[in-house]
């Protein structure tokens, strides 16, 4: 957790570190346009990893769905159906971790 004042971009390299380290199979993460800028640089010297960020079109007006995010907005709405996971009620990430992926697990079989 970090202060709402710190921009997105300057928390995110603990998050990434930890996705190299536990996942090292993954290669490119999306991420939008608060994203970008040096961390995009820092990706790909320090981690090895493409960070992709994902932008509007320039001429878009209005709102739009944006390429790629659809999945991750569709993965939380997944796991807010799960009415226990509509808030962290657990106190350990280790049993919190479990039950995201026990949602996901059934989300699929729909």
């Amino acid at each position: 957790m970090v202060a709402a004042s710190v921009q997105d971009r300057d928390s995110a390299k603990r998050p990434l570190l930890w996705t190299r380290l536990d996942h090292p199979t993954v290669r490119k993460i999306w991420a939008d346009q608060g994203f970008s800028g040096r961390l995009v640089q820092w990706a790909a010297d320090t981690l090895r990893r493409d960070l992709d960020i994902v932008r509007k079109q320039p001429d878009q007006r209005g709102f739009q769905v944006q390429p790629k995010r659809w999945a991750v907005e569709r993965t939380f709405a997944w796991i807010t159906m799960r009415r226990r996971l509509a808030c962290d009620y657990e106190r350990n990430p280790a049993h919190s971790e479990t039950m995201i992926r026990w949602a996901m697990t059934q989300c699929h079989e729909a």
